[in-house]
């Protein structure tokens, strides 16, 4: 396919993140969206269809992609595997949101005889934030630390764990829950979430983050041998990180997830009041000095085509959407496994929704 040729897509979800991606899709006149789901939907968007799709059934899959070109996978993490073999085999191009690191990895596998490309996450963190962080690397000549950090923040928290539903409950536990990618002292290892507890200062703002799994994607494999620190942890206000360890390791809820999920959808009330704050920090030796460079932004709720967004919606939607359009404009590969590093900065923030990051 030659550049901007591809413009049958196929959105899997139809929730909270399906309809931002679909109204940044059908906002622009150049696409046609169809959006899957186990159930009808109908965002009243002009010119949306609508698919029933069994994410756990490869015949229905198969129908579903046959007239596509490229799909977006919203779909929660568990789906991403069976999605990605299905659209290899259909041969169509696959992005996704995923943070699970076994996923990313099955997908590594099925993309090695794809035909297509393989994308996977292609949201904030994973995502943006593997992006941000690799630009800024890519600047110096000998890299000593990177520090990704990334918070999808309440505005107004009033519960003691300082903290709303924002974006999946299934995703916010398997980051809390399993192991984490490091590099320390230049060894790419394992490290336990909800560690390496730390306080820092944004423009005058306390926040903690300590480690998370997932958000770091391909970077470790990326930089391993050329960095002696590399590690991604979630910001949240200060407090939030010891009620977790107390119900997660002390209380074993990560033996029981599901209850887990039970508690904090019955007792977090979800808010469209949001905040997203993205962080990086690299220092290392650039022209014979050791420097740091620092960057840095915060998102807020937004109109987007007549559709108020979250930030975190915003966020997740940006990313998969504009790696789909750089890769259509023919600025990242069409085969084979696509890491978030193969995405310029500087053509990621030029794009139009990936300029939402800093607008």
């Amino acid at each position: 396919m030659a550049a901007n040729d591809f413009k049958r897509i196929l959105v899997l979800g139809g929730g909270k993140i399906g309809i931002a991606i679909t109204t940044m899709l059908a906002s622009t006149g150049d696409y046609e969206v169809t959006v899957g789901d186990m159930r009808p939907v109908d965002f009243g968007i002009p010119g949306v269809k609508s698919v029933i799709v069994d994410a756990g059934n490869e015949a229905s899959l198969a129908a579903a992609l046959k007239n596509a070109d490229a799909v977006l996978n919203a779909l929660p993490f568990f789906a991403a595997k069976n999605v990605a073999k299905v659209a290899a085999e259909c041969k169509v191009h696959y992005f996704d949101l995923t943070e699970d690191v076994a996923a990313t990895n099955a997908i590594k596998d099925i993309a090695k005889t794809a035909e297509t490309a393989l994308m996977p996450q292609c949201g904030l963190a994973p995502g943006f934030i593997g992006i941000a962080g690799f630009d800024l690397a890519s600047k110096f000549d000998k890299l000593q630390d990177v520090k990704m950090r990334v918070g999808a923040l309440t505005r107004y928290p009033t519960n003691t764990l300082k903290y709303n539903l924002t974006w999946s409950t299934d995703g916010l536990i398997n980051e809390y829950c399993e192991p984490c990618d490091a590099i320390v002292n230049g060894e790419f290892m394992k490290v336990q979430p909800l560690e390496g507890l730390e306080t820092l200062l944004i423009d005058g703002d306390e926040y903690e983050a300590f480690n998370t799994s997932g958000g770091l994607g391909t970077l470790c494999e990326t930089l391993e041998g050329k960095v002696r620190n590399l590690d991604y942890k979630t910001m949240r206000f200060p407090g939030h990180n010891s009620i977790l360890r107390l119900l997660i390791n002390d209380l074993r809820m990560i033996d029981k997830r599901d209850t887990l999920k039970e508690i904090f959808e019955h007792s977090m009330p979800y808010t469209s009041q949001d905040m997203v704050v993205v962080f990086v920090s690299v220092t290392g030796w650039k022209d014979g000095k050791y420097q740091q460079q620092t960057f840095a932004t915060r998102i807020f709720p937004k109109v987007i085509a007549g559709l108020n967004m979250t930030a975190i919606q915003l966020t997740t939607a940006a990313g998969i959407v504009t790696a789909m359009e750089l890769m259509r404009a023919g600025k990242l590969p069409r085969k084979g496994f696509v890491a978030q590093e193969a995405v310029k900065l500087d053509e990621f923030l030029a794009n139009r929704f990936g300029g939402l990051y800093t607008a």
